[in-house]
């Protein structure tokens, strides 16, 4: 669905301008999730080379910016383009969410007083970040070549991979079945497995919007 307004929003200044601010978002995630995932996983003392709170509220700032390009393009533009323009604060809106969950995981490696030791789950979880970073980085390239055949497989992958394996992490613990952890290295565990989930689950609704309507972004085609 977004591919065909994509022209359109190239044609008009204020959309080109709000597009080109979703990609310079999309650059800030991407950038973020990697020290985050860092930070929490091969650091003792979660120093990163960027102030993830200052990105954070940039990424903020981009959002705000994009709905009121949006408004204004459409109280000038008329009714004829309040579907794009939905479909574009409906991706916005997820991009800042991805921002969301990855300035989530710094502040768990604050929290955390060390690296985060998976134990008996570091090759799942291992396989879990591995498959979240490529589905990130896969996402925001097809967002950004509106790349209609790479949106259906990443809207299949998701399914059947990241959000099983996370739900088996968060089962596996919640459900006194592993006891091979602290309290506080079972909680840890849980948390990250979710925010990984959510940031691809958000990343799919970034594609969904490439084939989809506004009425059914983040569902199946």
């Amino acid at each position: 669905m977004f591919k065909q307004i994509f022209e359109i929003f190239k044609s008009d200044s204020l959309y080109e301008q709000a597009l080109t601010e979703c990609h310079e978002m999309l650059e800030i995630v991407r950038e973020m999730f990697n020290e985050s995932i860092s930070s929490l996983r091969n650091s003792d003392t979660a120093e990163i080379p960027i102030d993830i709170y200052a990105t954070d509220k940039k990424i903020n700032e981009f959002e705000r910016d994009v709905r009121r390009k949006v408004m204004t393009h459409l109280a000038i533009g008329g009714k004829e383009d309040i579907g794009s323009g939905l479909i574009l604060v409906s991706v916005v809106i997820d991009i800042e969410r991805m921002g969301d969950y990855t300035k989530n995981i710094y502040d768990l490696a604050v929290q955390h007083p060390r690296k985060l030791d998976a134990g008996s789950f570091e090759k799942t979880l291992s396989d879990m970040e591995k498959s979240t970073k490529e589905f990130l980085n896969k996402a925001i390239d097809a967002f950004k070549e509106q790349n209609i055949d790479s949106a259906r497989e990443l809207m299949i992958e998701y399914k059947t991979d990241i959000a099983s394996t996370s739900n088996e992490i968060v089962n596996s613990l919640i459900s006194g079945k592993n006891n091979d952890f602290s309290s506080e290295q079972a909680g840890a565990l849980c948390l990250y497995a979710r925010y990984l989930k959510r940031i691809a689950a958000h990343s799919r609704n970034l594609v969904s919007s490439i084939v989809n309507p506004f009425e059914r972004i983040g569902y199946p085609e």
